[in-house]
């Protein structure tokens, strides 16, 4: 990261580069109307913006999906270290990152609500009390920031300083 502090992603709508590289990232095609939310260092998209409908009218999980397998690989591995008990501790005893938090939801539900109102039960990666994915709280730290839940797996996760970009030429074609 340049100076450390990161502003908000402006979107760009994919072009056939971009699709083909989501594509490999995710491991399959990329489902209803999107854009790009934030690139890492080395211009590859890290996180997408999607609409929150898919084309056949029924809602999409998220608002934003983190693509980068670096990132999202080590979001799995604290996952599956029980991070998200750990945090949703933390949210329990402290009443300003469980603010901040909310805070982080209810711009994410804004933003969501721009593209199409689209009544959702559970919040986005869980809630304020709680941490249910810690993909989600991440992808919005990098597209959309601040959210604190985000930034806490960020900074345990380490910021990805590839060298060369997840996929070459050749995989995205």
């Amino acid at each position: 990261m340049d100076s450390g502090i990161r502003k908000s992603a402006q979107k760009e709508p994919p072009d056939e580069r971009d699709r083909a590289v989501v594509e490999v990232q995710l491991g399959r095609p990329v489902r209803g109307r999107w854009s790009v939310a934030d690139r890492c260092h080395l211009g590859v998209p890290m996180v997408i913006e999607n609409h929150p409908r898919l084309d056949d009218g029924s809602p999409f999980p998220t608002l934003f999906w983190l693509t980068c397998p670096l990132l999202a690989k080590r979001a799995s591995m604290l996952e599956s270290r029980g991070y998200m008990t750990e945090v949703t501790g933390r949210l329990r005893r402290e009443d300003r990152l469980r603010e901040r938090l909310a805070a982080a939801i209810a711009r994410y539900k804004a933003r969501r609500d721009r593209h199409e109102v689209v009544p959702v039960s559970a919040p986005p990666g869980g809630g304020p009390d709680r941490v249910k994915c810690l993909h989600a709280h991440l992808a919005q730290e990098l597209a959309d920031p601040p959210n604190p839940v985000g930034a806490l797996v960020l900074a345990d996760a380490g910021w990805p300083d590839c060298v060369v970009p997840c996929v070459s030429q050749e995989d995205a074609k």
